[in-house]
Parts: C-alpha cells; sequence; structure tokens
C-alpha cells in the first residue's frame, strides 16, 4: 500500500514508475504511457527493463529502446522504514517535443520585446537577433545570424565586448555607440551586455538595447507640465514663464539671509551668469526663480533642468538638441538652450554633469553658440545660465570632478548659501513658521514644542537644512494630539529620534573637548589675537598662559615662534 502511494505521486511527475523493494522485487509499476500494455506484467517488464546491481545501488541513469522509442531511466532510492528503488522513466522523443516547443515559445517572446536582443555563441557568432534589434540597426536579421560579430560589424575581433564579457563573465552595463552605420548615418543605441552561465560556466553572451526617442520626448514633455503645474499652495500658482516663487517668498529673520537676499538681487539686475552653491534643502532653485523674477527677463522663459537626473546619455542631446537621422529615433528637437530663449536656464547640480559633456559645455558657454547633435549649424545662445552646486566647488576641481575652465566660465559671480546650522535665529522661525503652516493644512490645534525638544532641534545640525526642518515639523504635526499638553520628543519619528539624540551627544562631547582646549574653538584668523591677549594677561608667563590657553608650554612657545610675538 506504502509502494502504492509512493509510485502514484511520482507518477505525477515522469511518464513511467515502477517501485521495488530492497530484494529488487517488484511492488508497483504503472508504465502503461510508454511501454505497450501487452507486455506490463512483471515478469516480462523485468526483462524490457534490463538493470544491474550496481545501476540500482549506484542510483544511475541510463536508456533503453523499448519498440523504436527511446526511453531514459533514472533510478532513485527511497527510505521509509523499508528501502525502496525508485525507477522513472521518461520518453525521450516527448521530452526533446516539449524542449522544442518550449524554445520556439521563447524565441517568439522575444521577437515581440520593444528592446533588442542579440545573442552570440562561445565562438563570438550571432545566434540570435529580434525584429527589435533589426529596427534599431536597420539591418537583417538573415544576413547577421550565423555571423561572427566582428565580421557583421566589420571591427578588429579584440575589441569585441561579447569576448570580453564571454571571458571575464561580468556584464557591460549602459554603453551608448553606433555599431552599424546605414547610408552614412550611424545607429546609436543604449545598450548592456551580459554573460549567461551554467553550472559556473558561460556559455553564451547577450546585449540587451533600447531606443532612447520615446524617453527623450518624455523627458521634454515633463519639462513642459512643470511649467504649467499649479503648486499645492494656492498663494504660489506657476507664473506664465515657469517660476513659482520670488524674493518674497524668501523666508527668515537672519541678517546672514537678509545679506544673501540682497546679494542675490544685485546680481539678477547684471544680468550675468552665475554660480549658486549651497548644500542639499538650502533653497537653491528657490532663489534661481527668484533671481528671475527680479531681472529683465522675467517675462521670457525659465527652464530648470536636473543634471543629476538625466542619463549621460541623453543629457547632451537634451541640452543641445537633435536633428532627424542623428541617431536611430532622433527627430528635429530643439535643445533647452534654445528653449530658454532670452530667459534663464538653470542647470541643478551642475556637480553631477560628466567630465566628458562638461568640455562641451565650456564651448557653449564661452562662444554663446550653440550646435545640435548631428547638425553642422550653430544657434546663437541668448538666454543667461544659472548653475547649483550641493559641493564646495574648490573640492570638486581638486577631486577631479569638475573642470576649473567649467568653473570660471559659469561662475562670473558665485552665491554661496549658507547653511541653516549656521543661523540660529532662522532654525527657531521656521519651527514656529512650519508649525502654524501645518496646523492649518492638517486643521489641527496641537500646541508648542516642549523646551527639551526646542533645546534638541536648535543644537541639531540640519544636513537637510529647511527641507529636512519642514519634514520633521510635519511630521510631528500629524503624530501630535490636540489633547497633548504639549510636542515633545516622544514624538519624533523614530529614525530621527536616533539622529538628534546622537547629535546631541557628539556636541556635548565637542564642547567639553573646546572647554578643555579653548584655543581650537577659535578661527585661525583670530589664533594669533586670542593668544596675545593671553600672555598679556598672565604677563608673559608661559605656564600660566599655556594651562589657561589648553595647550602645552612647548605648543605655546611654537606658535610664539610661528607668528613673531614679542614680549612687551
Amino acid at each position: 500500500m506504502f509502494a502504492a502511494s509512493i509510485g502514484s505521486m511520482i507518477r505525477s511527475f515522469v511518464d513511467g514508475v515502477i517501485v521495488l523493494n530492497d530484494e529488487c522485487e517488484i511492488l508497483w509499476y504503472d508504465v502503461d504511457s510508454v511501454i505497450p500494455l501487452d507486455t506490463t506484467d512483471g515478469d516480462h517488464l523485468l526483462e524490457i527493463i534490463p538493470y544491474t546491481e550496481e545501476q540500482l545501488i549506484g542510483e544511475e541513469t541510463f536508456s533503453i529502446t523499448v519498440n523504436n522509442r527511446k526511453l531514459d531511466i533514472k533510478v532513485k532510492k527511497f527510505a521509509a522504514d523499508l528501502d525502496y528503488t525508485i525507477i522513472c522513466i521518461e520518453d525521450s522523443i516527448n521530452l526533446t517535443t516539449n524542449q522544442k516547443t518550449r524554445l520556439y515559445c521563447l524565441e517568439k517572446i522575444v521577437d515581440t520585446l520593444r528592446e533588442g536582443v542579440m545573442m552570440s555563441d562561445h565562438n563570438g557568432k550571432i545566434v540570435l537577433y529580434n525584429d527589435a534589434q533589426e529596427k534599431l540597426e536597420s539591418l537583417d536579421s538573415g544576413e547577421i545570424i550565423g555571423k561572427p560579430l566582428w565580421e557583421a560589424y566589420n571591427y578588429n575581433p579584440q575589441y569585441s565586448e561579447h569576448k570580453h564579457t564571454f571571458k571575464t563573465g561580468k556584464p557591460i552595463f549602459s554603453r551608448y555607440r553606433a555599431h552599424s552605420t546605414v547610408n552614412g548615418v550611424p545607429k546609436y543605441v543604449n545598450y548592456s551586455t551580459y554573460p549567461i552561465q551554467k553550472d559556473g560556466e558561460t556559455i553564451a553572451v547577450f546585449s540587451l538595447s533600447t531606443n532612447e526617442s520615446n524617453l527623450k520626448n518624455w523627458l521634454h514633455q515633463t519639462i513642459e507640465l512643470k511649467r504649467q503645474v499649479e503648486h499645492e499652495d494656492l498663494n504660489h500658482r506657476p507664473h506664465k514663464n515657469g517660476t513659482t516663487f520670488s524674493f518674497d517668498d524668501i523666508k527668515g529673520k537672519s541678517m546672514a539671509l537678509k545679506n544673501l537676499i540682497h546679494e542675490a538681487e544685485n546680481i539678477a539686475i547684471h544680468n550675468t551668469d552665475v554660480l549658486i552653491v549651497g548644500e542639499t534643502g538650502t533653497g537653491k532653485e528657490l532663489f534661481a526663480q527668484s533671481m528671475h523674477n527680479h531681472s529683465l527677463r522675467a517675462d521670457s522663459p525659465f527652464v530648470a533642468i536636473n543634471c543629476a537626473a538625466i542619463p549621460e546619455t541623453l543629457l547632451e542631446s537634451t541640452l543641445f538638441g537633435t536633428v532627424k537621422g542623428a541617431f536611430t529615433g532622433a527627430t528635429n528637437q530643439i535643445g533647452l538652450f534654445e528653449y530658454a530663449k532670452k530667459g534663464t536656464l538653470f542647470l541643478d547640480e551642475i556637480n553631477s554633469m560628466p567630465i566628458t559633456l562638461q568640455s562641451k559645455l565650456i564651448r557653449v558657454l564661452q562662444e554663446r553658440l550653440v550646435r545640435r547633435v548631428g547638425s553642422n549649424e550653430v544657434t546663437q545662445v541668448e538666454c543667461t545660465i544659472i548653475s547649483a552646486s550641493n559641493e564646495d566647488p574648490e573640492k570638486l576641481i581638486e577631486y577631479g570632478k569638475m573642470r576649473l575652465d567649467l568653473f570660471y566660465r559659469l561662475a562670473h559671480t558665485s552665491l554661496y548659501i549658507t547653511p541653516l546650522r549656521e543661523r540660529t535665529e532662522d532654525i527657531h522661525f521656521f519651527i514656529h513658521y512650519f508649525l502654524n503652516k501645518y496646523r492649518k493644512k492638517f486643521n489641527k490645534s496641537v500646541p508648542d514644542l516642549s523646551q527639551e525638544l526646542l533645546s534638541l532641534l536648535l543644537q541639531y545640525q540640519w544636513p537637510g537644512n529647511t527641507r529636512e526642518l519642514e519634514h520633521l515639523i510635519e511630521n510631528l504635526i500629524i503624530r501630535a494630539s490636540d489633547s497633548d499638553d504639549t510636542i515633545d520628543i516622544e514624538h519624533l519619528p523614530a529614525y530621527m529620534k536616533k539622529k538628534i539624540i546622537s547629535n546631541q551627544s557628539v556636541t556635548v562631547s565637542k564642547q567639553k573637548e573646546l572647554k578643555r582646549n579653548p584655543l581650537k574653538s577659535i578661527f585661525s584668523n583670530s589664533q594669533v589675537h586670542y593668544i596675545q591677549k593671553t600672555l598679556d594677561e598672565t604677563a608673559w608667563n608661559i605656564s600660566k598662559a599655556a594651562k589657561t590657553l589648553g595647550i602645552s608650554r612647548q605648543s605655546l612657545q611654537y606658535h610664539i615662534k610661528k607668528h613673531g610675538l614679542v614680549k612687551p
């Protein structure tokens, strides 16, 4: 009974099953689909399927032929209270037919993909080339399949990416290149190449190619929609020029912010290219829009693009435009330099622009002429360029991420936005400003912050600046209840609570260090004055002065000598 249960279960997955006991006697069998019914009694079955004791012990796989049909025999052991041997029978013809059908279906699926697919074998010969790849490269699969890649595309075999991937087993991501040329026009495609591995060995290599013309169209539509979409705040509906904000929308009470606004207004009037430098969340685009609306260009378009959000392969054609036939799917499309007309082009996160593209941008900024990709004609650039970086340009230049000559062309003048942590007065202002804003938005009469929480927020470094502060206050309003006495630390989101409390520990540690060594708290330009003052107050007693400064006698003597200080 147990043998029949085992056999029936396994029979669901194979064409035939025989169950043997530990003495190799047949206990149960079902082989009707692969062996004629008139030969299925036990005596004949053992003659039809000969096996040796060694094969049963070794759980081997072998093949036999019955009535001109090839059968694959697989021996498996099954241990329970008794030892059972299972002989599984599969019809090779059915298996081959199923594989061919499956392969046919997969090939049809590949041919319906919008992405181009090309596969080569271990010799570099092309074995698969789908319809989408034909359209991308304007080639005929009948002439391509069966040829080595380097013959089909006419290049040196040592530069074959497929050979390299086959050898290393490592994929190659996001290349932009033209392997074919039709009527003198290169057919550019964006593609990635991957190995196909089986049992730890590479058996083939394939490439997936995409046509980026649709993506570019969507990108331009997104830019246009950004100009038209309404801001959620009814008081900040977009202007017809594509902006939302002006200097009146820049909030804050600190003198540093007021001086910065005055400086930005002055720059805007003079119609010059400017580089805005500030950390994430400091409001770089807010300043850029405000400067545009304060300038004589206010009636012309304001066009913004984030250089970090656009793939390198698209950024050039997006900025400079294209002509029809420049690459596969290319159309006559103006770039953003032309689109901005006599307005402002805002290049956000310019520090993310690839070095290769920076050299092309330098030429445009220098000559004020732009040439579309694939064209020989040039167009005058009339817009003003405002760019923004969330990293220090000097460090970018030092690390080779920004060309020095690009910096000089972008930064005819520079505007540095002070981080929020250096404007304590604005931290206090924004806490109350955002509290009132989100009370109205969520229609909640929640109380103010507790003194303990307020103190923590004033000491926090705010790496995300005003944006991070607004996000935190919004979360506090959501979590607080009208019945609460105050908004306290317990209302902080878990991840922010950990960050803020950790920040307080670091701050306390720094304060203790500065108390032990006050010289470290003095900026370098006032060090000399502080040392001189301490020496005078201690009547030039070196030991006493060193103790007050929190440094050793030897270190103080070094500073005296270094700065040329003389006892009066």
